[in-house]
C-alpha cells in the first residue's frame, strides 16, 4: 500500500491540468492507497481556500474519494464525523480535533465560539472550556 499527498488527492478531485492529472490516476490505479488524516486536512484547506469550493462540495468531494474502492484512511469513523460536521458548518481542522477525540471524556477549549457550535452540534466528544 502507498500513501499519497496532497497534491495527487487534489488533482484526482480537480482535474485541473491533465498531465498531472493522469500521473495521479496512475497512482490511484496502482493498488490499494492510504489517505493520511494530515492529507484530508491540507486537501481541505487547498480546496476551499486555493479552489473557492464551499464547505459542502468540499464534504461531497472528499467522501466521494474515500469512498472509492482500495482508498482507505486511518480511523475512517471519525473522519467521516468530521466531513459531516465540516457539513454543518465547523471548521474541518476543528472538526477533526473533535472527531478523533471520541475516546476522550471530554475536549477542552479556551475558543468559545467553537464550544458553543460543537455543543449545538452535538459533536461526537462533548467540549468543555477550560
Amino acid at each position: 500500500m502507498d500513501a499519497i499527498d496532497t497534491n495527487i488527492l487534489v488533482r484526482l478531485i480537480i482535474r485541473d491540468d491533465e498531465a498531472m492529472y493522469q500521473r495521479a490516476a496512475k497512482v490511484l490505479s496502482s493498488g490499494p492507497i492510504l489517505v493520511p488524516t494530515t492529507v484530508l486536512l491540507e486537501a481541505e484547506w487547498v480546496l476551499r481556500d486555493r479552489y473557492g469550493l464551499d464547505r459542502e462540495a468540499v464534504a461531497d468531494s472528499l467522501t466521494a474519494f474515500l469512498g472509492l474502492p482500495d482508498v482507505e484512511t486511518p480511523m475512517p469513523e471519525a473522519i467521516h464525523a468530521a466531513l459531516n460536521l465540516l457539513r454543518a458548518g465547523l471548521d474541518f481542522a476543528d472538526a477533526l480535533h473533535l472527531s478523533t477525540a471520541a475516546p476522550a471524556r471530554r475536549f477542552v477549549t479556551l475558543d468559545v465560539p467553537l464550544a458553543r457550535r460543537a455543543q449545538r452540534l452535538a459533536t461526537p466528544t462533548p467540549v468543555s472550556l477550560a
